[in-house]
């Protein structure tokens, strides 16, 4: 079709089309369009291009909403009562909660109609003699003639600025375009909203176009909608808005900025409009003249005013849920269920309209949260303390409390303030942590299990007095590192000293080492290992750096947990976890669900993900047997809670006691609690805190949560110690009779036995030649078991056989070598068939010897005792 120039004519043609019926199109023409031409000089064919590129309508859909974070409500037994969950947070892109007209007040509902558009049931969208109006105070410059918007039109115009915000595909400029084109007073704006209204009247009711109005409307700063709007300027809900609340909240939507109840200065010109759309209320009859009056006379000041508290982030989250919130917030990217990307997810949640039903049990959660801040108060002023109590339930990985003894505060008015932090100490980085925290001696349980794994067993010992080692002597198969953009090792090389916390010195088993946690004991089986099985066996279990640029470190230092090595608990509590569940490392997990609050479905919240890590359930049963000696009665038994659940663990303590920890597990839920400084060195064994020792605030904190814990989730009795890996691989105890002790010592030590001098014995070997050992020669014993070695005085003798001689000649042999002897004489009496056997023994012939033949004897110690019988009865 050639280009033309189109007239006002075709205008019309095209207005008609749209709106449907001829004396609209010619009004909107004449009155509206025409007038606005001739003033503005634009083109009618601007306005035909504008009709023609328009879709006929727009969907009327929910908008942004609120997202909230909720936790089981255990005490309704019905999750799908009404009270089965309890809102911890709330957040949002915009403050929006979508509610129906009936759960609106009928006084909002006609204060938007007065207000507004009282023509609403009417017309069509568009309202005729609203545009005759606004087209005649076009021409003659009457400001007060007012404009041409329906609340349809107005709800046009609010959809279409919500799409340009919620666009994530837009650039910030075009964003800012988009939004300023559905709000500049244009000719062309003007044409599109009547077009799209017109649209919106035929797919929809007035219902549902009235709800939707209220429901997407602007009330300033970040409110959106009636509802949101009740709360935060009443402290209310929508349903319970009075007559002058309901107005004061319509007088805000033609100007925001000026009249929303956000600011005080504001005041003055709501209660001017209010007043305006109180008249029009009682004008359409939805409310008397008394009632317009009686509203009319209450002002608008800070007392009609009732702004609720915030509930908006996770800093105004109930005190004990805070870091909760914000560890949830950050998993969102990570649900599947909100969509295929995390563009996709990060979208959908900002758009809201979802629950996160947390794994938390509020139970466990305000137990950890009261002994956490009972025993490490955020108020300490010599020094920043920090604390946490994080617990993981064995076999799901679900996140069962998560407690520190800041307060959460992320905005910047809480920086250098002490008793609050945006730093969640029981996760890493990507979690809203720090780095994590030298674990100390809570690592020690890694190398066991890479220690067990190799075939060793828990009944081998190890001597505790070395204090010494050759790093270069540590086999470790990893790549080297970099730390601090550094390359250290493999291979490591240099003599390691160290010391045991008690100074423990000679042999040691492992779980008696466990128990006491020695250092020296710990540095030695990991020298029995390759490094690098340790990181992977860490690896497989779920423990990384909390800085996600950091591999863990394998110096042998690590061993003892003194290397650069940094754990969070979280990942603590879940490795724990995984032995006491016979190797299944579960990934831990926070949010159990998502459910889409307008229509209820339940969508699936973080898997729960269990496999068999590298350890396996023979390895970690006995691991579990070895660790329950820390709680029974070794470093850990503080911390026993001793309710009749079995617990495992171990403690730590770093360098300098910078930082101290406690991991236990039952078989039902594993629980890190890290005691120590946020920031700066002090020596958390050199000061008190509420008349206690710095270093046993751990056990404090960690008893009382595990009591709570057990009485919800009790756990069981762990599975028994594989029997193999009792003794491990045993060894042979040699020959060495006839050696000498620092041979018998030699030889020991290359067995790898413990060598023990048992003294003098007996013998008829040269004096100092090995006479004996225990356990013997051939015997098959667990590594590191320390044989007693029994040398010779030379001074024995051997004693003869002399069973079956008479007692005379059996004295003459006996004193030949140089022994005495004792006689026992025996008088048989046949009569007495109860104590003596029926058939008589040899008369006067030796039957028994003490010591037995083929023994060595010294002749200066006890004599040998011969026995014979009597025949005869005796007197």
């Amino acid at each position: 079709m050639p280009a033309q120039k189109t007239t006002a004519a075709s205008l019309l043609t095209a207005v008609a089309g749209t709106l449907g019926f001829s004396v609209l199109a010619g009004a909107l023409v004449t009155v509206m369009v025409a007038p606005a031409i001739a003033v503005t000089g634009i083109t009618a064919n601007n306005t035909v291009g504008i009709f023609n590129a328009l879709p006929e309508y727009i969907q009327l859909d929910s908008g942004s909403q609120q997202n909230t974070i909720a936790v089981r409500n255990y005490d309704q037994p019905d999750e799908t009562a009404a009270d089965a969950y309890t809102t911890i947070a709330t957040l949002y892109d915009q403050n929006r909660e979508e509610v129906t007209l009936d759960q609106m007040s009928e006084f909002v509902q006609c204060a938007a109609i007065a207000g507004e558009d009282r023509r609403f049931y009417e017309h069509g969208g568009v309202d005729l003699p609203s545009l005759v109006r606004a087209g005649l105070g076009q021409v003659t410059g009457d400001d007060g003639a007012g404009g041409a918007s329906t609340l349809t039109m107005q709800l046009v115009r609010n959809i279409l600025q919500q799409q340009a915000i919620n666009d994530d595909s837009l650039t910030e400029e075009q964003r800012k375009a988009d939004i300023q084109a559905a709000l500049d007073p244009t000719l062309d704006r003007k044409i599109k909203e009547m077009k799209l209204a017109i649209g919106l009247e035929k797919n929809y009711t007035k219902e549902e176009i009235l709800q939707g109005y209220l429901n997407i409307a602007g009330f300033g700063g970040n409110t959106y909608g009636v509802q949101a709007a009740a709360y935060e300027f009443f402290s209310t809900d929508a349903s319970a808005l009075t007559i002058n609340q309901a107005a004061s909240l319509i007088a805000i939507v033609q100007y925001p900025n000026l009249r929303s109840l956000n600011s005080d200065a504001n005041f003055a010109a709501n209660q001017e409009r209010r007043d305006v759309i109180l008249t029009a209320m009682a004008e359409t009859g939805c409310i008397t003249t008394a009632e317009r009056d009686e509203a009319i006379a209450v002002p608008v000041d800070a007392a009609f005013v009732v702004r609720a508290p915030s509930v908006v982030g996770c800093r105004n989250a109930p005190a004990a849920y805070g870091f909760v919130c914000d560890y949830a917030k950050r998993v969102v990217p990570d649900l599947t269920a909100l969509g295929s990307t995390e563009d996709e997810r990060r979208a959908a949640w900002k758009r809201g309209g979802f629950k996160l039903v947390l794994t938390v049990d509020p139970r466990l959660q305000q137990a950890a949260y009261d002994n956490v801040n009972k025993w490490a108060p955020s108020t300490e002023e010599r020094f920043d303390l920090g604390a946490v109590a994080v617990s993981v339930q064995v076999g799901t990985g679900n996140i069962l409390s998560m407690a520190q003894n800041k307060t959460f505060d992320d905005s910047l008015q809480a920086e250098g303030v002490i008793s609050t932090d945006a730093v969640n100490y029981a996760v890493d980085q990507k979690h809203g942590g720090s780095i994590g925290f030298q674990p100390g001696s809570t690592y020690k349980p890694y190398v066991l299990l890479a220690f067990l794994a190799a075939g060793r067993g828990v009944n081998e010992s190890f001597n505790a007095g070395v204090r010494e080692l050759n790093q270069a002597e540590f086999a470790d198969s990893c790549a080297p590192e970099s730390v601090g953009g550094t390359i250290v090792g493999p291979p490591w090389g240099g003599k390691y000293d160290f010391k045991n916390d008690s100074n423990e010195q000679g042999s040691y088993s492992i779980v008696r080492g466990t128990g006491a946690s020695v250092n020296s004991i710990f540095l030695q089986m990991a020298k029995a290992v390759d490094q690098c099985d340790i990181r992977k066996i860490v690896e497989s279990i779920g423990v990384h750096n909390g800085n996600p640029d950091q591999e863990i470190i394998t110096r042998p230092s690590c061993a003892i947990g003194g290397c650069e090595n940094a754990i969070a608990p979280l990942q603590q509590a879940a490795a724990y976890a995984a032995i006491a569940n016979q190797g299944v490392f579960c990934e831990p997990r926070m949010v159990a669900k998502v459910i889409v609050v307008e229509t209820g479905e339940e969508l699936a919240g973080e898997p729960s993900t269990c496999n068999q890590s590298a350890v396996s359930p023979g390895v970690a049963n006995t691991a579990a047997y070895a660790m329950a000696a820390s709680v029974n009665g070794g470093t850990a038994s503080a911390s026993n809670p001793r309710d009749g659940t079995p617990y495992i663990g171990k403690t730590g303590t770093t360098d300098k006691s910078i930082h101290t920890w406690m991991v236990g597990t039952s078989t039902s839920v594993s629980t890190a609690v890290w005691v120590g400084n946020v920031q700066g060195s002090q020596a958390m064994r050199q000061i008190r805190v509420n008349g206690q020792s710095g270093s046993s605030l751990r056990h404090l904190i960690f008893r009382p949560t595990a009591q709570t814990i057990d009485a919800y989730y009790p756990g069981g009795a762990f599975p028994a110690p594989d029997p193999a890996l009792l003794t491990g691989s045993p060894v042979e105890v040699p020959n060495l009779v006839g050696s000498s002790l620092e041979q018998a010592n030699a030889a020991l030590t290359l067995a790898e036995l413990g060598f023990e001098d048992g003294g003098q014995v007996d013998s008829d070997l040269p004096a100092g030649q090995v006479a004996s050992t225990d356990p013997g020669a051939g015997a098959q014993v667990p590594r590191g078991t320390t044989v007693k070695v029994f040398t010779s005085n030379g001074l024995a003798k051997q004693v003869p056989n002399v069973v079956g001689m008479s007692p005379n000649d059996a004295q003459n042999a006996l004193q030949a070598p140089g022994l005495g002897f004792s006689v026992t004489k025996l008088c048989y009496d046949p009569t007495d068939l109860a104590d003596y056997p029926a058939t008589p023994p040899p008369d006067n012939t030796v039957m028994t010897q003490d010591p037995p033949a083929g023994t060595f004897k010294n002749p200066t110690g006890s004599p040998v005792t011969i026995t014979y019988y009597r025949t005869t009865v005796c007197p």
